[in-house]
């Protein structure tokens, strides 16, 4: 190592007898012969900060990368499992949603089916209970009609007999008067 110094003291040396005008102007970094000394702390300084370097703060900032990547990495995980369990749970609702859809329809058209079974029974009953008072009130009518009819045979019985005694002044029998009448009354209905 000393020998490599003198050899690259040598040319410092030598310049320096020329007398360097740098070193007269105040700038010692440019004086030749102060180069020898400049490389030697240059190495020093650099093998320090390169030891430095490597074995502290490389390590350091390594660990520091490491971890942020860890911390990243185990961040994606987690989003990526929170993201799937999100689509899962988004599924479950989906079908749970069309299930509930389906026994809504379900349910109505059990309802549908219901009201409309019981308007038809509604309807059937009703036609029915319509029909039997159209036939009471058929034979109602059919019965007063009857007694119309015969009240309107006695009624004009009693005024053919009346009418006859004004006009002709005798009194017929009421069989022949009620012949008459049956007859009259045949020929009209």
């Amino acid at each position: 190592m000393r020998n490599l110094l003198c050899r690259l003291a040598m040319p410092t040396v030598v310049l320096g007898a020329v007398s360097s005008p740098a070193a007269a102007a105040g700038l010692p970094q440019l004086d030749p012969t102060t180069y020898a000394p400049q490389v030697v702390w240059l190495v020093i300084t650099f093998v320090v900060l390169y030891f430095l370097m490597t074995k502290v703060a490389l390590p350091r900032i390594t660990n520091v990368l490491e971890e942020r990547q860890n911390r990243i990495e185990g961040n994606l995980e987690k989003a990526e499992a929170l993201r799937a369990q999100a689509q899962a749970t988004a599924e479950a609702y989906e079908q749970s949603l069309a299930a509930a859809r389906q026994a809504a329809q379900a349910v109505l058209a059990e309802a549908r089916d219901r009201i409309s079974a019981d308007a038809a029974a509604r309807q059937a009953e009703l036609g029915e209970r319509l029909t039997a008072e159209i036939a009471a009130a058929e034979a109602r009518i059919v019965e007063a009609k009857q007694e119309a009819m015969a009240d309107i045979r006695k009624l004009a019985g009693e005024v053919a007999e009346s009418a006859s005694q004004k006009l002709t002044g005798q009194r017929f029998d009421a069989k022949a008067v009620n012949k008459v009448i049956d007859a009259v009354l045949k020929e009209r209905s």
